[in-house]
């Protein structure tokens, strides 16, 4: 497993660039406004969105799995730990196909676990709606951009 880290970027070329050098190593991902890196060292899953409304803030955090049975034990210590989650779910976003579930901490920052089973041609649309009044989700930002691995 690795952590995820989702930022808001203003400039993706210009976040690319940086981020490429601080990290020794090129996207494993890149489309129009979307970049993530596969970072070995220190493993890292960093996804860059192009929001210039919010650069510099985080879109949302992460755990990627290995494998979907893992995902199923995080929802269910989640759930079993009194969390409310939005149940684990296929899907399709930020030209990924996905098992995840999400949930959100105490100052509405968002949590996805998930594990990626296949690329994707299209950036998708599906999205954590079921989390309602979190930005980016229910109308208050950019939702695309609160389900990408």
């Amino acid at each position: 497993m690795r952590l995820q880290l989702a930022l808001d970027v203003s400039d993706i070329d210009a976040a690319v660039e940086f981020y490429s050098k601080l990290f020794d190593t090129e996207p494993a991902k890149r489309k129009p406004g979307y970049a993530n890196f596969a970072i070995e060292n220190p493993p890292l899953k960093l996804v860059l969105f192009e929001n210039a409304a919010n650069a510099g803030g985080i879109n949302h955090l992460g755990v990627e799995t290995e494998t979907s049975e893992q995902v199923e034990a995080a929802e269910a210590r989640l759930d079993d730990s009194g969390l409310e989650t939005t149940g684990v779910a296929d899907t399709v976003c930020c030209y990924a196909g996905k098992t995840e579930t999400w949930v959100v901490g105490p100052d509405r920052e968002r949590w996805e676990w998930y594990v990626k089973t296949s690329d994707e041609a299209d950036f998708g649309t599906d999205s954590i709606a079921s989390l309602i009044s979190v930005p980016g989700v229910d109308g208050g930002g950019d939702a695309a951009g609160a389900c990408c691995s």
